[in-house]
């Protein structure tokens, strides 16, 4: 037999597989992601019957891949509910402004465009060289939440993950000294919003792959996208070492956040230390004053239990 033809035939199998298993990849991907966010919002109350949802749309992989899996469960959720996606055009040099109603029309997606001239504001008030994220935040929050109650939209979904979660968390102890995270579900500060990030399970790297497997027109942010020395940025970076290191840190991060125990801590507000006395009976819950917790040790590279390191 012709070995060409053999040849010609082993790699029309092989295209054949590896086409399959692409497909089972993403199949399973797409369950993953479309399980973690259904539970996010089952575990937060986040959606109820009868909410408009304000799904605020910036052009990056998060919040496209936001609406769409909302979209999706839409359709099969219990429960009746409607979207309205909303971008803000911060008036960016360069902003394809046509981008965002183009795909928007394309999915059928009832959405509104704010025109808000905020970058020269922040251009102008922000020296060149520092980060411009704190006002250009509060900006953004601000008119978003006008146009929530402009729209009737009872809620606010935001586009933030499970790594979003954990990086803000270290920023907070690092800059801020609080133990302060970002959750699921919040009222806003104006007290008028309920605010929700559906994505609060969802790791980055699955979103990463779903923007690319969906192939949605990212749009890159020329404020807080292009600066490398914010502390988030670098906050971040450390993390991903960590997890690079140690496989699963992130998650035992993450599922910490939901684990507080609160007599463990040093926070007198949550917990009464001042009355604390002797029972005389044993209490598993307790500490063991004089050891070291043996899981604080630190971690061989082969553990498949990851911890902080002291």
């Amino acid at each position: 037999m012709n070995t060409d033809v053999i040849d010609h035939d082993q790699a029309a199998a092989d295209a054949l597989a590896a086409e399959k298993k692409a497909a089972h990849e993403i199949n399973k991907l797409s369950k993953r992601l479309h399980r973690q966010v259904g539970q996010a919002i089952t575990d937060f109350n986040m959606i109820e019957d009868g909410d408009k949802v304000m799904v605020c749309l910036s052009g990056g992989k998060d919040s496209y891949s936001m609406l769409d899996i909302l979209l999706n469960l839409q359709q099969r959720a219990p429960i009746k509910f409607s979207l309205v996606a909303v971008n803000l055009d911060q008036k960016q040099p360069g902003f394809p402004e046509e981008v965002l109603p183009a795909y928007l029309k394309s999915r059928g997606v009832d959405f509104h465009i704010e025109n808000q001239d905020t970058y020269s504001i922040v251009k102008k008030l922000i020296p060149e060289g520092k980060t411009t994220c704190s006002l250009c935040s509060r900006l953004r929050r601000g008119i978003l939440y006008r146009v929530a109650g402009e729209l009737g939209a009872n809620k606010i979904a935001l586009g933030h993950h499970r790594d979003d979660i954990v990086t803000t968390l270290f920023l907070n102890m690092f800059f801020g000294s609080r133990m302060k995270g970002m959750p699921p579900k919040l009222v806003s500060d104006d007290g008028k919003n309920v605010v929700i990030r559906p994505l609060a399970y969802v790791k980055e790297p699955d979103l990463v792959r779903w923007a690319e497997h969906r192939e949605f027109p990212i749009i890159p942010c020329n404020l807080c996208g292009s600066q490398e020395n914010l502390q988030r940025v670098q906050v971040k970076a450390m993390i991903n070492e960590w997890e690079k290191r140690y496989p699963g840190r992130i998650d035992n991060i993450f599922t910490a956040m939901g684990n507080i125990v609160t007599s463990h801590m040093m926070d007198k507000q949550l917990f009464p230390f001042e009355t604390v006395k002797a029972t005389g009976e044993a209490d598993a819950g307790g500490d063991i004053a004089f050891d070291d917790d043996e899981s604080c040790a630190t971690p061989s590279p082969a553990s498949s239990v990851i911890t902080l390191q002291r």
